[in-house]
């Protein structure tokens, strides 16, 4: 059979690559996207999207528990796992239903199968009915990446589990043991520890969630362990000796190991990218740690092969890979792109509290040399928050002294992965600390305390 020709091959259906061949489809180019698994790829699939589902479920049984703090009364709570899991099953085979939709509503060939480079130009796919021959002058890289497995910490989906194996458990946890603090880790250790598993949470660097500001870690770790969270820091799990039923961990803390037994583990200690088997050595493409080298704007320096996503490197986020995908769709169509700005894009955690931080933290700005402004504001000074029953939680904004500019805010408390995107606004549109105070916030919103943080950092805070 003769290759199918097309103007653009993308390689993995995920949130980076099939958005990047609708976007490459709108743009007028012929575009094939090849997917070995689920279109959707793991973030709708197996991360992003039923991970939420499955949070939501917990949030609501955490406010059932709360009914006589709202005057309402609900006796024998309790839950169905299987139920529980099937909901958030359902939810992204939805989505996942609604991506085929969206490729062929955009005239997208799709190929499902695994993909090689046999040369530049040409993907070989290996489907279930033979191989399939595909050329194109343009090739984009978004096969993700898969979660990294430690020596003797390898999951066997039984007494050690990946994120996989945590979204479809085979048992609810009693005693739950997650290595990891990021925010996988974190995420299934709110989940299983609202539920009612007993949960360690182990993290080597000296604080959870080690990428956010100083401050949002200790407030975290504040509510992880008002919850019944037991959280070590500055400790590593260095064996794991499994036996029927239960698991004894070996944990170093300073300098000396102890030994707990849990029945279940969860590993989340980060990922590796998915660069094996396609060819890109013998292409010439430079791999830095299992991710494909880029420059901004995501070209991997061999002519026509670009790379989006998690496997081009931090930070490993859907909507920074989705970007990715429509800039680089539109620079291959002759459109000017705008490369992606790392320190612009949000990060959010969906535990409870939830966090959520864009730019730079407090202690980056001072080691980049700014002289800064930082401004706080806690919910306990919110009307909504009160209203809520959520008061607990703190909105700080970092500004530089000099020129006003937002280099940084970071936020702890319900809703605020919703909130952080009207600082993200605001960085991309180079707002000022005087276009935040001039800005009317409406009352009674959560979103007031973005407004109040902004003007705590220059001591015209109103409402504390």
């Amino acid at each position: 059979m003769a290759a199918q020709s097309f103007d653009l091959i993308v390689i993995g259906a995920g949130p980076g690559g099939y958005v990047a061949a609708i976007r490459a489809a709108q743009l007028g180019l012929k575009t094939a996207v090849v997917e070995r698994e689920h279109l959707g790829g793991i973030c709708l699939n197996w991360g992003c999207i039923p991970t939420k589902a499955l949070l939501r479920t917990s949030e609501v049984f955490h406010l059932m528990e709360r009914a006589k703090d709202f005057g309402l009364s609900a006796d024998k709570i309790g839950f169905d796992l299987d139920a529980v899991v099937k909901r958030s099953r359902g939810v992204a085979a939805q989505l996942s239903g609604g991506i085929g939709h969206l490729l062929k509503k955009n005239k997208v060939t799709v190929v499902m199968g695994a993909a090689t480079i046999p040369a530049k130009g040409k993907v070989t796919v290996k489907t279930d009915k033979g191989t399939e021959e595909l050329t194109a002058k343009n090739i984009v890289l978004a096969t993700g990446a898969r979660a990294r497995e430690l020596p003797g910490l390898e999951a066997d989906g039984d007494l050690v589990w990946t994120y996989k194996h945590a979204l479809q458990p085979p048992r609810m946890p009693k005693k739950l043991l997650v290595i990891g603090s990021g925010a996988i880790g974190i995420e299934f250790a709110s989940f299983y520890n609202t539920l009612g598993a007993d949960t360690t949470v182990v993290e080597v660097m000296d604080r959870v969630l080690p990428v956010e500001d100083a401050e949002i870690s200790t407030l975290a770790k504040m509510a992880f362990t008002k919850q019944g969270m037991t959280i070590m820091e500055k400790a590593m799990v260095k064996q794991l000796d499994r036996a029927k039923g239960k698991v004894t961990a070996h944990i170093e803390v300073k300098g000396k190991v102890q030994k707990h037994d849990f029945d279940t583990v969860i590993s989340a200690v980060g990922i590796v990218g998915n660069v094996e088997n396609l060819g890109l050595e013998a292409l010439g493409v430079k791999i830095d740690r299992t991710h494909v080298v880029t420059d901004e704007f995501c070209r991997t320096g061999v002519d026509g092969l670009y790379a989006i996503g998690d496997i081009a490197g931090a930070p490993w986020l859907a909507h920074k890979a989705s970007h990715e995908g429509v800039m680089v769709a539109e620079l291959i169509a002759g459109k000017h792109a705008h490369p992606v700005k790392p320190e612009s894009i949000a990060g959010c955690t969906y535990c409870q509290p939830q966090v959520a931080s864009v730019g730079y933290t407090e202690a980056k700005a001072k080691e980049l040399g700014y002289d800064i402004k930082v401004g706080k504001f806690p919910f306990i000074g919110n009307g909504k928050a009160i209203a809520l029953g959520e008061p607990e939680g703190l909105i700080k904004t970092i500004f530089d002294a000099k020129t006003g500019e937002l280099l940084g805010a970071h936020m702890i408390g319900a809703e605020v992965t919703e909130l952080i995107q009207g600082y993200v606004v605001g960085r991309q549109l180079e707002t000022t600390e005087e276009d935040l105070m001039n800005t009317v916030f409406p009352h009674p919103t959560l979103s007031e305390m973005m407004h109040e943080s902004v003007l705590d950092a220059y001591g015209r805070v109103i409402h504390m």
